[in-house]
């Protein structure tokens, strides 16, 4: 009885066994590889990259989840059914004729408030060239000395800080923490804040880069161990 009760549980506790799985990505209008796409496996938390050939090859269990990004292509999701090879097929994002939009951008507004103090007599934003005050000497000084040079200064700084850190957003979210790791809901924004990357950081790194940073942070933050200090944005 023991046996058949075995051999009845067998199928369920083989089909929770973990395997690497092996495929390959295409493209699908014209079955051309496609390369450092990012492969998810939601319910592991792993991530890996197809190489130059399309290739991957990732742990998983039938009835894992699996992700597959790539900019520029939309973003396709498959269950695990069995141990075989999978073939993929990525489809492009139709790139639309350009839509004017009626509105402005945050980068915009910044941009308009700078052509305003230039308007008041600001050429160079507070920061004039070593030349100018040898070819325009008043102009130099003012703005070196001026009030509204001054003020110019402080807003390009302050426009610059605000523009980098809206792309910082852009790719350090919410969104990528709770679909890379296991953290909790109340301690992913504490994570954020703790482990924010500089915009200088996530300008040399690509995806893959990002999500490593972000896999190993959180496994810092779970352990408590070398959380750095909240960074002052402005």
């Amino acid at each position: 009885m023991l046996i058949l009760a075995f051999i009845g549980q067998s199928p369920a506790v083989f089909a929770q066994q973990e395997f690497v799985l092996k495929g390959v990505l295409f493209q699908k209008q014209n079955a051309q590889r496609v390369s450092d796409a990012l492969i998810f496996n939601l319910k592991k938390k792993i991530t890996v990259a197809s190489n130059d050939l399309g290739a991957f090859s990732i742990k998983a269990s039938v009835g894992d989840t699996l992700k597959v990004f790539k900019k520029d292509y939309t973003e396709y999701i498959f269950t695990v059914v069995d141990e075989k090879d999978v073939m993929l097929q990525l489809s492009p994002v139709i790139q639309l004729s350009e839509v004017r939009v009626v509105g402005q951008t945050k980068k915009q507004e910044l941009e308009e408030a700078l052509r305003q103090y230039r308007g008041q007599g600001s050429i160079y934003n507070g920061k004039p060239p070593a030349l100018s005050m040898v070819t325009n000497p008043i102009t130099g000084l003012y703005e070196l000395f001026g009030k509204t040079p001054r003020q110019a200064k402080h807003f390009q700084e302050f426009a610059k800080n605000e523009i980098e850190q809206t792309n910082v957003d852009k790719r350090f979210n919410k969104a990528l923490v709770q679909q890379v790791t296991d953290l909790k809901e109340e301690q992913i924004q504490p994570f954020m804040d703790s482990y924010r990357p500089s915009f200088d950081q996530l300008s040399a790194w690509n995806d893959y880069d990002l999500i490593n940073y972000v896999k190993k942070s959180a496994q810092g933050f779970k352990e408590g161990k070398g959380l750095p200090p909240l960074k002052k944005l402005y």
